[in-house]
Formats: C-alpha cells, sequence, structure tokens
C-alpha cells in the first residue's frame, strides 16, 4: 500500500472515519509485507479506542509459514487467549486444496462457534462448494466472503464463478463482504465498476441486504479509490438498494452479527482467561 508508514496508520484509519461518518470498524490483522508485528499493532489500537475498532486476527493466512499445516485450531484458541476478538481472516490460496473438507478445518469452525468467533475467508469461487458443506455444519458461525466471493468482472452475472457464489446463498450463515469491489474488476482503478456493481445487484437479489456487509478495505484499497469512494461506490451508484437496505449494508449487518457473537462468548466460557493485550 502507497507510502504506509503515514497513511496506512490507525490514526489515519480514525480520521478517515470521522470524516466519512463512519463510527464503527473491524480491522481485519495482516502480518504480510514487512508488517509482521500487525497482530500487536492492531490490538494496541483495539485497547485505546475500545468503542471504534474490533479486531479480527489472522489464521494461517497464504502468505504465511503455518499455510494449512497441523494444529490450526491450537493456534486459534492461542489467538482467541491472547486478544480480544470479534473473528478472525483465513485467506486462501486460489488453488483450492481441499483444506476446507479437512478435520483440520472441522476443528477450526468448532471451536469458532465454541468461542462465539466470525469467519472471514478470503477466497476464489473454487473453495464455495466447499464452504458451503463446511458452514452447513456450523450454522451458529457466520462466514464473511471477501470481495463478493472474488467473483471476476469478465465473466458476468452468467459465469460459473458467479453461480458457485450465488449457491452459498442457500446456506444461511455464508454472507459477502462488499468491499475490495477492485479485486474483482477487470480494470482496477476503474471506478465505480460498474461491471461489478451489476455482479453486486445480482448477488444483493439473491443474499438480500441482510446478509452484505460493506467495507472499505483501507489502507490496500487506496491503490484504486479513496477511503470515500469505497463507501460512495454502494451509497451513491447502488441504486438498487434503498434507505432500509443500505442501513443494513453499511453497519447494521455486521453490527447484528458482532452484538450476537458477543452474547455467545459471554456465555461459553474460555479454556483460559483473556491474557496481554487483552
Amino acid at each position: 500500500m502507497p507510502d504506509a508508514l503515514t497513511r496506512a496508520t490507525c490514526e489515519q484509519l480514525l480520521y478517515e472515519m470521522d470524516l466519512n461518518g463512519v463510527t464503527q470498524t473491524t480491522i481485519v490483522s495482516a502480518s504480510i509485507d514487512g508488517n509482521h508485528d500487525n497482530l500487536g499493532y492492531v490490538a494496541e489500537a483495539c485497547a485505546a479506542h475500545p468503542d471504534r475498532f474490533q479486531m479480527f486476527a489472522e489464521l494461517d493466512c497464504a502468505w504465511a509459514d503455518t499455510y494449512h499445516s497441523p494444529d490450526s485450531a491450537d493456534r486459534l484458541r492461542e489467538l482467541a487467549d491472547t486478544y480480544l476478538l470479534a473473528g478472525f481472516a483465513h485467506y486462501l490460496k486460489e488453488r483450492n486444496d481441499g483444506w476446507l473438507r479437512s478435520d483440520e478445518a472441522d476443528a477450526v469452525f468448532a471451536l469458532a462457534q465454541e468461542r462465539g468467533l466470525i469467519v472471514s475467508v478470503g477466497a476464489t469461487p473454487t473453495w464455495q462448494a466447499d464452504l458451503r458443506s463446511l458452514a452447513s455444519r456450523y450454522p451458529s458461525v457466520p462466514v464473511l466472503c471477501q470481495a463478493l466471493g472474488l467473483v471476476p468482472e469478465a465473466g458476468g452475472t452468467g459465469s460459473r464463478e458467479c453461480s458457485e457464489v450465488l449457491a452459498s446463498a442457500d446456506v444461511p450463515n455464508i454472507f459477502l463482504k462488499v468491499c475490495g469491489l477492485h479485486y474483482c474488476a477487470q480494470r482496477a482503478w476503474d471506478y465505480p465498476w460498474p461491471g461489478v456493481v451489476a455482479l453486486l445487484s445480482t448477488m444483493f437479489d439473491a443474499y438480500g441486504a441482510s446478509r452484505l456487509c460493506w467495507g472499505s478495505d483501507f489502507p490496500a484499497s487506496t491503490r484504486y479509490c479513496t477511503f470515500r469512494q469505497s463507501l460512495e461506490v454502494v451509497r451513491t451508484h447502488c441504486g438498487f438498494m434503498d434507505a432500509e437496505d443500505l442501513h443494513l449494508v453499511l453497519g447494521g449487518t455486521l453490527q447484528s452479527l458482532l452484538a450476537e457473537q458477543r452474547r455467545r462468548r459471554e456465555h461459553v466460557p474460555a479454556d483460559r482467561p483473556p491474557r496481554g493485550i487483552a
């Protein structure tokens, strides 16, 4: 991301939030591209601004040495014991290696259910069938799919990739993140990405506003758009959403998920009390 030392900070995020009327956000930490202390950095920001930030920790993401190695659930348990987490993120490589069908993935979702954690998944459509199967076994675990499930604009709404993501609408606990639309676009800089908005319209019909969650993808998105543009692509350019829909997509849906999972965490005792930054 550009100018990471000044423009990719939590202080800059707070500035953008205040400027654009965003009251709260979840931050997905990512120890990538020399950013190896990101977990601790985000945890400190969340502790300093508990009314503004909530934290998703990364777990065995595609860039990590632990990607799809044994004991993922143990690593998630350690993260949940160390930090005050709203959820965790798992970014998958493009090729489906079958991990979501493994006992390892099953154990991770079982722990997410036990701890009341939301799961954020970055995955291409090739993973959707396996994700449907796994999510169906854990109906109380909300699963957020990054960037509309990474359906490429090029194939349009009739593509096999789009059909895979639309099929996941049949699983009630699978949600779509309306963020990072440039990842789906043929030309990442082609704001407001009309072809991707057309895909979003089709997904809106399948999922409904109550299963769509806007996100800025800040600061990575600043290579292609401003924070304000990441918001206005939904608020201004999605004419198929009415005011009630926008209320849900621009915060209401995620707010409800966070509140429900918080209630679950309060009623399910952890193996150990949170420590450290928590």
